[in-house]
């Protein structure tokens, strides 16, 4: 194992490569690897890449990539593919619509399979992220399933989330539920080239505004200090519904990267604002056409943009507090669920239970109890 960390450490792809393959197959001795991993990342920017099918993520993804190199940086990308009901594997193989980057080395690719998981990532990104941190490389880019609005998980992976839109007649922007809109840090209409791309952008900016201004958020809130890891808003935190920071105008055109209504452009209701409470961000929306590459620069200065504010504010820190907090739960979740599940088969097995529950012998909690009990007993604890 210590050769392999130190393969890694020293640059070689294929020790990466490896260490990635025996973490997303949970092999035995992988949570070795990742503990010695631990001490080597916190450097790299982390950044989601998520939105409805068809949306172009892969796309888009290529072409920051390609951009990223020409500006000399580093790149590792993890695309989060269904998986198959037979072997569990990737099944889409995102790497095929990675065309322009390959046979460079500094760009490391790796699908993998989001094994069932509702939130569009799986259990094992988490820790494929760390082995890309701790290899050095500058950028990361974590490609979701695209499943909807389940589509969550990535902010407990990635400091900031885009969410892609295609250009629609507003059913795809109407099913941006509570979930997929309070996540984005960044809201991207691709293929704007394409018919409805003003209206859409239109659409995003009146429904940014109307969930900042909501009582429900808490705050007529944007992204400021009352944001938590899974872009809700605490009470009373951030901007206050009703002042002007909280009320631009969703027709206002553009001061952003770009001109106005061309891609790459943003609009003038994006971006870090000053509120009662003091700095704090709104979700800027871009345009792209990632096909021929227009407005990625654009985009990928906006990201720049949230980066910066993260770091400014204090938010960055805040965030991967609570990201950490929620991996050791996760954990302690997925121990203690391995641990019952081992004193439930040496207690006769689900079966044995299931039979005496239906001939009303006893009942689910009393068997629950009992299979809790030694857990219990060794921590001390009663109810």
């Amino acid at each position: 194992m210590g050769e392999l960390i130190d393969d890694l450490l020293d640059g070689q792809h294929r020790a990466l490569a490896r260490v990635i393959t025996k973490i997303e197959n949970r092999s035995p001795g992988y949570r070795d690897l990742v503990r010695e991993l631990h001490q080597h990342t916190g450097h790299a920017d982390v950044v989601g890449i998520t939105g409805s099918p068809g949306a172009g993520k892969s796309t888009l993804v290529d072409k920051m990539a390609a951009t990223y190199r020409e500006r000399g940086l580093t790149v590792g990308v993890i695309a989060i593919d269904p998986s198959s009901p037979f072997t569990g594997g990737a099944v889409l193989g995102d790497r095929i619509r990675m065309a322009s980057n390959v046979g460079d080395m500094d760009v490391f690719f790796r699908s993998m399979s989001a094994r069932g998981q509702l939130g569009g990532v799986s259990t094992a990104t988490t820790d494929a992220v760390k082995a890309l941190d701790a290899f050095g490389k500058d950028k990361i880019i974590v490609e979701t399933v695209g499943a909807g609005q389940n589509e969550i998980d990535i902010v407990r992976t990635a400091d900031t989330v885009a969410v892609l839109v295609p250009p629609s007649s507003g059913d795809d922007v109407q099913m941006l539920k509570a979930g997929i809109l309070e996540i984005g840090d960044v809201f991207v209409v691709n293929k704007a080239d394409l018919d409805g791309a003003d209206r859409t952008v239109s659409e995003l900016k009146e429904m940014i505004m109307m969930r900042d201004a909501s009582p429900a958020a808490g705050t007529g809130g944007y992204h400021g200090a009352g944001t938590d890891a899974t872009g809700h808003h605490g009470p009373d935190e951030g901007g206050t519904a009703g002042s002007d920071s909280a009320d631009p105008d969703p027709s206002a055109e553009i001061t952003g990267p770009g001109s106005a209504g061309t891609p790459g452009s943003t609009t003038d209701q994006g971006g870090p604002v000053e509120t009662d409470e003091g700095e704090a961000w709104v979700p800027p929306v871009v345009q792209t056409v990632a096909n021929t590459a227009e407005g990625v620069e654009g985009f990928l200065e906006t990201l720049d943009d949230h980066r910066d504010f993260l770091e400014r504010t204090g938010q960055l820190e805040a965030k991967t507090h609570k990201r950490y907090a929620e991996e050791i739960r996760r954990l302690l979740r997925e121990d203690t669920r391995a641990l019952l599940e081992r004193e439930l088969e040496a207690q006769g097995g689900i079966d044995t239970f299931v039979e005496d529950v239906m001939a009303r012998e006893t009942d689910p909690y009393t068997v629950a109890d009992e299979v809790v009990q030694p857990l219990r007993d060794c921590l001390g604890e009663s109810e």
